[in-house]
């Protein structure tokens, strides 16, 4: 193909959304250049897979709202599991910030999200050593997805409805004239569009820089210990994150797995943000970092501490980080050229309402169904910077 009115670079989740929310609107010349052999095998294929609406500021709480919602509801099935978040924290200061992002949520809509004691957070996961815990938060309806299965339905209607993938197609540069994108050059040869959309990931930067544009963001790896236990794991599960460390843990789930492996009763990710990860491409597991997190891991919760590490299938995947850890959504001083990118761990949750607002953005010059202009390119410009501290 020689020719596509709109360009997605990027055939993850994310992608892979903003092809099926412009196919939705009617848009028929939609493709899709994916650099590897198959979809998937980019950050989408390495997330942990879940989805919360407990975040701090309102767009985070907003865009998960959305994307909820629409995992509960499509033709196409997500894989999601209500299980829940649990955050708990040690200190006052933690507590008081949950007590007022609690506040926050509810007042957006947020249902099923309380502040809990130590004795609830107890029965809610038994493995975890509570003697310093002094409260935490959970939502129970956050819990988690299937980031294939998420990935692969957006896909499949978004072909059904006329849109195209280009495999193993890398894209080199972007081509502009007269302050507008015209083209991109791939590794088989030039292709011209009327738009274009990175959806690249931590790979954004790059070629954004090719078109002129400074793109803030940077890659962190991120590494996930998969682990086997002797015992079985407490039935209900859910996703437990310790907000001052970090260090967090949840049931193991096969996403390449076609039945999800939703029978693992006895397996489990869990990991913290190493702080002594410097920004890079590697994506090869450590497995230094084992130790690292089994120290975390001793105090914590001592079930954990007698996990295994199953070294095969423990991995590392790519953060995309923006220096306030939002996504930029938007176009930019380049007509025709938009991002979806800079998620700092959210892509995959937060899949549903990016394609939704890109695909409003592209076509009708804005989105209306939620206003996201503060996650604007400009921002980082004009110092107007968001703040979320419940990221991992």
């Amino acid at each position: 193909m020689k020719h596509a009115e709109i360009i997605i670079i990027g055939g993850g989740v994310v992608g892979a959304s903003v092809a099926f929310h412009l196919t939705q609107r009617g848009a028929k010349s939609v493709l899709i250049l994916e650099r590897e052999t198959e979809q998937g095998k980019g950050s989408t294929g390495r997330a942990t897979g879940g989805v919360r609406a407990q975040f701090e500021t309102e767009i985070n709480v907003k865009m998960s709202l959305y994307s909820l919602d629409f995992f509960r509801n499509r033709e196409f099935d997500c894989g999601y599991e209500p299980r829940g978040y649990l955050l708990f924290v040690t200190g006052e200061k933690g507590l008081d910030y949950l007590k007022l992002n609690v506040e926050t949520q509810k007042s957006l809509g947020v249902k099923d999200v309380e502040i809990v004691d130590t004795k609830t957070i107890a029965e809610i996961c038994p493995i975890l050593n509570c003697e310093d815990i002094i409260g935490g938060s959970f939502g129970a309806r956050d819990g988690f997805i299937n980031p294939l299965a998420v990935m692969n339905g957006f896909t499949k209607t978004a072909l059904k409805n006329g849109a195209k993938i280009e495999y193993e197609t890398k894209v080199f540069s972007i081509e502009t004239e007269g302050g507008k994108v015209v083209a991109v050059e791939t590794s088989k040869g030039r292709i011209e569009c009327e738009k274009l959309v990175l959806c690249s990931g931590a790979w954004a930067k790059k070629l954004a820089k090719t078109a002129g544009i400074d793109l803030p963001v940077e890659p962190q790896k991120r590494q996930i210990i998969w682990a086997k236990s002797e015992d079985a794991l407490p039935e209900n599960l859910p996703m437990v994150i310790d907000l001052e460390t970090g260090f967090h843990f949840r049931p193991a789930r096969d996403f390449t797995n076609s039945a999800n492996d939703s029978d693992i009763s006895d397996e489990i990710f869990f990991a913290y943000p190493d702080p002594d990860e410097k920004s890079s491409f590697d994506t090869n597991f450590d497995e230094t970092f084992v130790e690292k997190v089994y120290e975390r891991a001793k105090h914590r919760s001592p079930f954990l501490y007698r996990t295994k590490p199953i070294l095969e299938k423990c991995r590392a995947g790519l953060y995309e980080n923006t220096p306030d850890h939002h996504a930029i959504l938007g176009g930019c001083s380049i007509a025709g050229l938009y991002f979806a990118n800079g998620f700092s761990g959210h892509g995959v949750m937060h899949s549903p309402a990016t394609g939704r607002a890109l695909s409003e953005i592209m076509l009708d010059g804005k989105a209306s169904f939620l206003d996201v202009s503060c996650l604007n390119l400009a921002r980082f410009a004009t110092g107007k910077l968001l703040h979320e501290t419940a990221f991992i």
